[in-house]
Order: C-alpha cells, then sequence, then structure tokens
C-alpha cells in the first residue's frame, strides 16, 4: 500500500485510474472465487443462518395485536421529531437550545465535535438516538413474547440499530467528509484496498483486521515469560514456568484457560502478565496449552478434555515436582471444565486438588446472558450440520460472535477507521490476542453448546457422565476463590455467583470491575484500573451480596494472593523445568500455540 504523505496534492488521474483498475480487477477475482467456493459447498449459505426471521415474525403478531399501542407509539416518535426539529431551527437562526437527546456518555461513536457544533449534523445525530431508542422501547414493552424469543428480537434489533448509525456511512459522519476533503478522496481509495484485502484474507468472508498482525509475535513481543513444554498429548502441551523466587509454594498451580481463545490473554506483556506476576508471588506457575484442533481431532469429546487436559496435566505436575497435590486455576470455559472435574474427582474420592479458582465461570446456564440467543434448537442444529461437514467449528465463525456483543467497539469502530478513514489499525496486543482465534473440535462443541447451554444439565445431579461417571457439583469440597467482572457480556456475573449455592466446600466470591477480559487481566501498579468488591457472606440473591459487599480500590490479585497462600502447603525449595522426571520438549510458549485458525 502506498505511504501517504502529510502535504495533499491534487490526485493524479492515471495513478488514480490505474489504482481503481486493480481494484476492480481484484473484485472480480474475488467474487469468482466466493462463487466457485459456494458452488463446491452446494449452493449460497442458508441467507437465515440464525433463524432470525421467526423471532421478528412473532414479534410482529404480538404487535400488531395491540393497534392502540402501535399508534402511541408512532405519535410519540412524531412528536420526538417535532421538538428535535424546533430545537434545531433555533439554532440554525441563531438561538441557543439544549439537545432534546443526547448520547451516553460512553459512546465514543459521537466524540468529534461537529457532532455538538453543527447544526446539520447534531439534527443527524439526535434523529438517530431518537429512532434508536424507540425501536429499542418498543421491543421492550411488547408483552406476549417468550422470553427467548423476546431476547433474540431485542438481541439483533440493537445490531440493526448500531449498524445504521450515522457514524457508520460517509455522507452522514463529518470526521470521514472532513478527512475526504483534505484528502482528496485518497482515504476512500485506501479504506477500499484494506477492505479488499480483509476479504482476501478472510478468502470471500469478512475478516476485519484490528489490529496490525505484523506488530506482534507469540514467543517474541509477546507471551515471553520463560519457561519449558514438559508434557504434550494430542490435546494440549504442559508449560512449567522457570521461577523468579528462591522458595516457592510446595503445592503447584495449575491453570486451565479456555480453548476458544489461547492461553497468553494470561502473559501478554511483562507489566500485565498474570503468570509472571503469580511466579513472582512464588508459585510453580503450569499452563495448560491447547491445540488449535484440526479434522483429524473432530471426535474428541468434552470427556477427553477433562482426561486429556486437567487429569493429564495432574499427573505430569507430580513427575514434574514430586507433588501429588496442586491448586488450580479455571477461566471461563477452563473453569467449567475445571467443575466438571472436580465433581468427577470427587466421585472418586480423588482430592488432590486442595483448591479451586473460577475466573468469569459458569456452571449454572438458566441465564446465560447474550449468548443465548444463539442457542436453540434450529441455529444448533444448523450449527452441528457445519461441523459435522468440517469437523470442526471455524474460529472466525466463534470469534464473530463474541463481536456481536459488543457491535460498536469491536466491528464498526474498524469499519469506520480501517475503510471509511482508510487509516490502518492501530496496534494492539489485547486486539491481536483476541483476532487469535482458535477452532473447536465437532463432538466436544455440540456436547458443550447442548447439555450446557441449551439443557443446562451440569448443575442437575447426575444428569450427566464423564467417561463413564456421573456427576454432581454439590459433592464438590474443595474450597473455592470465584472471580466475577461487573460488566461481563459472556459470563453474567449474576450468573456465575449461583456457583455458590452449589459447592459444598468454603466459597469467596470476588466480584471486579469491568468486563470479561479487562476485570481479570488488571494488575497492581500506582494507578489501577479497577477496583473490586468482596464480602465474606453468601445470601442466595446476588443483588442482596453485592448491597453487603466492601468496595476496594484496586487489583484483586493481591486479595487473591493472600486467599492462595493458606492452600500452598508451606514453602519449599523452588524448581526448574526440567529438573523432575520429565524431560524439556521445547520453550515456552510452545508450537501449540502458534498454530493459526486458518493455517
Amino acid at each position: 500500500m502506498p505511504e501517504r504523505s502529510e502535504e495533499h496534492k491534487p490526485i493524479d488521474p492515471v495513478e488514480f485510474a490505474a489504482t481503481m483498475q486493480d481494484i476492480a480487477a481484484r473484485s472480480q477475482k474475488l467474487v469468482a472465487e466466493f462463487l466457485d467456493k459456494q458452488q463446491e459447498e452446494g449452493g449460497l449459505s442458508d441467507p437465515d443462518p440464525m433463524h432470525v426471521s421467526d423471532a421478528f415474525i412473532a414479534f410482529t403478531n404480538q404487535l400488531m395485536n395491540n393497534p392502540a399501542k402501535i399508534v402511541q407509539a408512532q405519535f410519540d416518535l412524531w412528536k420526538g421529531y417535532m421538538d428535535i426539529w424546533n430545537r434545531s431551527a433555533q439554532r440554525w437562526f441563531g438561538g441557543e437550545s439544549e439537545p432534546a437527546v443526547e448520547a451516553d456518555g460512553g459512546d465514543r461513536r459521537f466524540r468529534d465535535e461537529a457532532w455538538e457544533e453543527n447544526v446539520v449534523f447534531d439534527f443527524i445525530k439526535q434523529s438517530y438516538l431518537l429512532t434508536s431508542r424507540w425501536t429499542q422501547d418498543l421491543v421492550a414493552e411488547t408483552e406476549g413474547l417468550d422470553p427467548k424469543t423476546k431476547k433474540k428480537v431485542d438481541f439483533y434489533t440493537r445490531q440493526f440499530v448500531d449498524a445504521m448509525a450515522p457514524t457508520n456511512f460517509l455522507m452522514t459522519n463529518p470526521e470521514v467528509l472532513r478527512t475526504t476533503f483534505e484528502t482528496n478522496g485518497d482515504n476512500l481509495v485506501h479504506g477500499l484496498q484494506n477492505l479488499l484485502e480483509d476479504l482476501e484474507r478472510g478468502k470471500g468472508k469478512l475478516a476485519i483486521r484490528m489490529t496490525d498482525p505484523e506488530a506482534f509475535e507469540v514467543g517474541g513481543n509477546i507471551a515471553t515469560s520463560p519457561g519449558k513444554v514438559v508434557y504434550q498429548n494430542d490435546l494440549m502441551q504442559l508449560i512449567q514456568y522457570a521461577p523468579s523466587t528462591q522458595e516457592v509454594y510446595r503445592r503447584p498451580l495449575l491453570i486451565v484457560p479456555p480453548w476458544i481463545n489461547k492461553f497468553y490473554i494470561l502473559d501478554l506483556r511483562e507489566k500485565n502478565s498474570f503468570i509472571r506476576w503469580a511466579v513472582s508471588e512464588g508459585f510453580t506457575v503450569f499452563v495448560v496449552s491447547w491445540v488449535n484442533p484440526d479434522e483429524h481431532l473432530s471426535r474428541k469429546s468434552f470427556d477427553d478434555y477433562m482426561l486429556e487436559g486437567p487429569l493429564a496435566a495432574l499427573d505430569a505436575i507430580e513427575q514434574a515436582t514430586g507433588e501429588r497435590e496442586a491448586n488450580v486455576i479455571g477461566y471461563c470455559i477452563g473453569g467449567t471444565l475445571m467443575a466438571a472435574t472436580l465433581a468427577h474427582m470427587a466421585a472418586k474420592d480423588d482430592d488432590r486438588f486442595r483448591s479451586v479458582t473460577f475466573f468469569t465461570t459458569m456452571v449454572d446456564f438458566e441465564e446465560a446472558g447474550e449468548l443465548g440467543v444463539f442457542i436453540d434448537e434450529a441455529q444448533l442444529a444448523s450449527l452441528e450440520e457445519k461441523m459435522n461437514k468440517r469437523g470442526y467449528l471455524d474460529g472466525a465463525e466463534m470469534a464473530n460472535t463474541f463481536n456481536m456483543l459488543r457491535s460498536n467497539d469491536l466491528i464498526w469502530s474498524f469499519v469506520v477507521n480501517n475503510y471509511l478513514l482508510g487509516k490502518d489499525p492501530f496496534p494492539f496486543d489485547l486486539l491481536y490476542w483476541n483476532s487469535d482465534s482458535t477452532r473447536m473440535p465437532a463432538v466436544m462443541h455440540s456436547f458443550y453448546l447442548r447439555k450446557m447451554y441449551q439443557e443446562n444439565k451440569l448443575v442437575q445431579p447426575g444428569a450427566l457422565t464423564l467417561a463413564g461417571t456421573p456427576i454432581d457439583l454439590t459433592a464438590i469440597k474443595t474450597p473455592a476463590f470465584i472471580l466475577s467482572t461487573k460488566e461481563d457480556h459472556i459470563a453474567p456475573w449474576m450468573s456465575t455467583y449461583r456457583a455458590t449455592q452449589i459447592y459444598s466446600g468454603p466459597v469467596k466470591f470476588c466480584l471486579a470491575g469491568s468486563g470479561h477480559i479487562a476485570g481479570v487481566v488488571n494488575p497492581p501498579g500506582d494507578k489501577p484500573k479497577y477496583g473490586f468488591y468482596s464480602n465474606s457472606r453468601k445470601p442466595k440473591n446476588p443483588e442482596k451480596w453485592l448491597e453487603g459487599a466492601t468496595y476496594r480500590e484496586g487489583s484483586w490479585w493481591p486479595e487473591w494472593a493472600k486467599w492462595m497462600a493458606r492452600h500452598g502447603g508451606g514453602k519449599v525449595p523452588a524448581r526448574v523445568p526440567g529438573d523432575g522426571r520429565l524431560e524439556v520438549i521445547e520453550d515456552a510458549p510452545g508450537s501449540y500455540v502458534k498454530l493459526k485458525a486458518r493455517e
């Protein structure tokens, strides 16, 4: 891509024509490749894979049952438009007027000054805000829909409303218009090139770049904590990290991350690496690094993830350190796996895990949050058909699902930056990790979605059998530290809190600020981003727990370290990877984590 000069010169018509000719040729090639691919897969894909139309038909039917409400809603909308028009006209003729509708404080779409200072753009903004809120309120106030259908209509209405924001279009975004005039349209040419590159990279599907993929290297400038891979099997590599203290706690610490993304979210940079910090606190840290599975592992089940994941790791840790006992952390679905594993172990009187920490983990899926809109029989059947053909769920599809939960931040902001403003995305390690997606084996993922999300079997005693053993979460007596985050869209904290009423052992619940990632990766420092709530009591109602909780500034990490110290088993001389009965296979972060979803 040619570099842009600081001084904006008139466009060279010959150069511009050549650029457009190249874009047209690439576009034609992309369309041909897309059609060929669709032909190979048996025709064009399902136009409504999420079965949204059925939900909106049900919504429309209920809406039509109350014509008086429709008339009143339309009158309110018209009245709101007239109010905006009158206030805008007053400003147009030199007067002053307060806005009729204002954007929420955290809405970064309208941060450009022109949205307030220019009467026309202020009118566009207010009209959009009024219409979007009116639309969402209309959905929220419609009665007679079952809860699942209503959630689906609400979710996809919000997706539509976000997509139609004036910031997402050239002619109604003042920053884009200003940039277009300043660069003589250079931004649109670069934006189109960015769009084509993303389509080419996604092989006909839009794969929006969120960051500069060339700016980071796993094991180079991210995931750099020193350690060694000391064990591996089909599903995972086990990393033992090098000590940084003379003495360590006797019981090693195993971290079981989610396999929906990669483990190095806990080891991005030195200053925010939970792994490096835990090592500095005197823990012998082992981490499961899951493989990025392909069609050869399509038959791997949830049972296999348990047997070849935490249970295999526990056996390997004993060989590496000589210690039979360990403490464990499970993050997200890794925590769900750990709950199932502990129940399986409890059924066999196996108490080798002496404490468990759950990061943003659901075990009761009755109120699964916004992810629940993707779970119904029609959608699952469609997804399973795809997975059975390929042997896995493609990582990009899973990433798109999570991005939709925060579409303004993770989709539309990049559409504006990359395609309309023609800028390259900023190098950001967190977004590099977010884009480094993984595949899901078909058998395992189908079991997880059906048995956990759809049927909520995990919390029903004896309803699930793993490796031939019925499991019961209420049999878990292992001391537990449950960390949730207040703004989590993936594992809502009021749902994760339900685990406090399930386990039979002592439970400490801690609620951090922010969301699923930022609330967890919140290191101690002089300027902590988020605080946390704690409360030694465990009332059944999570809101009652919060009412009685104490808020503390700063990171929750030291609070967890104090709790963990009580389960450390005393201190012993530090252990070096390779000194035990397991030989070193390769340096951390290993090779499994470097397998890309599109390779």
